[in-house]
């Protein structure tokens, strides 16, 4: 596996097809993971997005102390550990990552922890917008760092028609069920 840098202009591919995510961040030196659905493209220019996460949740706390937060896109091997950090609070369980064998790296240049073995990851800068944030529990986030591994994305396209179903991208439903991303259609001109 290599991550590459992904564009910010074009980093909204790699949420486009609304998958179910992670959420990431660290204050002084306190990380939480989190698993969220709520979470979409908002801009293209700059790169933004918006993510509903509950005020009472821990990673949030975080993300409004620190003003930055990763979204991680997780693959279908990785979905007992979706389940694990969406169901445990670090309020309830100080000891989540651990408990789900959560791996956390960091790219140079950027505090924010990241889950290994995702599809891709994007860096954000919270865009404080406190109406939103406290009547809606709807975060703005501008991109300002995305990569991807470029056996799942390359060249500015996902590449789900070639690799198996394990390194595919998750889309929860309920009860535990998700589905994974299938084959594409391509639509000629």
């Amino acid at each position: 596996m290599t991550i590459r840098p992904v564009p910010l202009d074009k980093s909204y591919r790699l949420l486009n097809h609304g998958p179910t995510v992670l959420v990431s961040a660290k204050n002084d030196n306190t990380e939480n993971v989190m698993s969220a659905s709520w979470v979409c493209v908002l801009d293209m220019f700059p790169a933004k997005l918006t993510a509903v996460l509950d005020k009472k949740s821990f990673t949030r706390q975080l993300i409004e102390k620190s003003q930055k937060f990763a979204i991680q896109v997780p693959i279908a091997k990785q979905a007992e550990q979706v389940i694990g950090l969406g169901t445990q609070s670090y309020l309830d369980n100080p000891n989540k990552l651990a408990d789900n064998h959560i791996e956390l790296f960091y790219q140079d240049g950027f505090n924010v922890p990241l889950v290994k073995d995702c599809a891709a990851w994007l860096i954000c800068r919270l865009i404080p917008e406190e109406y939103n944030q406290q009547n809606y529990d709807l975060l703005i986030g501008e991109v300002i760092g995305a990569w991807a591994d470029n056996r799942i994305y390359e060249n500015g396209h996902w590449k789900f028609d070639e690799i198996s179903d394990e390194m595919k991208t998750l889309h929860y439903i309920a009860g535990n069920q998700f589905y994974i991303t299938g084959k594409g259609l391509v639509v000629k001109d």
